[in-house]
């Protein structure tokens, strides 16, 4: 049995459908019970668990072949990450106590960077999984291509695609979330000793402007990448009722300058097949 937290999210709905498609036990550990029917419904055990409830989060681990984690997003975190340390620590003491035959967790390119920043979670999940008595596995993805479902609406308007990646010639390691569902479900069937890493990315590097093109191509009208410029940034998150912008301006300055990169950079990453168009035709036939 494969127990598959986040599993009503991108990632996880993926992990999950890729598992139960090869006729593989799956239990879904979902947070809430109203979100658990489609799952049921599929023939997936249901756990349900808090990711800060230790014993809970044990229970549903318990007995599983393997454990695929994905931490909650947190966009805005307090200084000093305590809500994700939270997280940490309750999944630390769960699979302690429940013992899996190994962890898949999912994480992200750049989790080795020094410079704090919105990614440095990952990097502390890195860190506390790393002492488990156990295979451990951390899936270093890139930028999701699929956030830029934020862009389809102004695309389609008024033919801008705002970008704070710049500058706009720079090319970014970007994966879709079908990719890196996909990836994960084959590593929770692999097996291995100690500690793992596998860096994931797409075909190839994208730039900005070639992200504009593609949205050109999808939507059949022209859209152009318009530089947002990094001194309007802080105002703007602030504005949108942010509390704390800075780890995620951070975040950006580190793919823009080059930082937050794959510790085996672009020649030591695994590709996926998914390319940005047909990410973005598939979010566009969506919305």
């Amino acid at each position: 049995m494969f127990a598959v937290t986040g599993i009503t999210g991108q990632v996880g709905a993926v992990v999950g459908a890729k598992l139960m498609d090869q006729g593989l036990p799956v239990r879904a550990v979902l947070r809430n019970a109203e979100k658990a029917g489609a799952w049921r419904d599929r023939g997936a055990e249901i756990a349900i668990a808090d990711m800060t409830d230790a014993p809970d989060l044990a229970r549903a681990f318990e007995g599983a072949e393997g454990v695929f984690l994905l931490l909650p997003p947190t966009f805005d975190p307090a200084p000093g990450f305590p809500q994700v340390k939270a997280i940490i620590e309750a999944l630390k003491t769960a699979l302690t106590k429940a013992s899996p035959k190994k962890v898949v967790c999912l994480s992200t390119v750049g989790a080795q960077a020094k410079e704090e920043n919105l990614l440095s979670q990952l990097g502390l999940f890195e860190q506390a999984m790393s002492t488990l008595p156990l295979p451990v596995a951390f899936l270093r993805a890139g930028w999701f291509m699929e956030n830029s479902t934020w862009d389809i609406a102004l695309a389609r308007e008024s033919g801008i695609m705002p970008s704070f990646l710049q500058p706009l010639t720079k090319p970014v390691p970007m994966v879709s979330v079908c990719d890196v569902g996909a990836v994960a479900a084959e590593m929770l069937q692999e097996d291995w000793a100690g500690k793992r890493i596998v860096e994931l990315e797409g075909p190839f590097r994208i730039t900005p402007l070639q992200m504009a093109e593609a949205f050109s191509i999808v939507l059949g009208k022209a859209v152009r990448a318009e530089l947002v410029a990094r001194e309007t940034w802080e105002a703007l998150f602030l504005n949108q009722g942010m509390q704390n912008p800075r780890p995620r301006m951070r975040m950006l300055d580190g793919f823009n300058e080059g930082w937050i990169e794959f510790g085996g950079g672009e020649a030591g990453s695994r590709k996926g097949t998914t390319t940005f168009e047909t990410a973005i035709r598939k979010l566009v036939e969506r919305h």
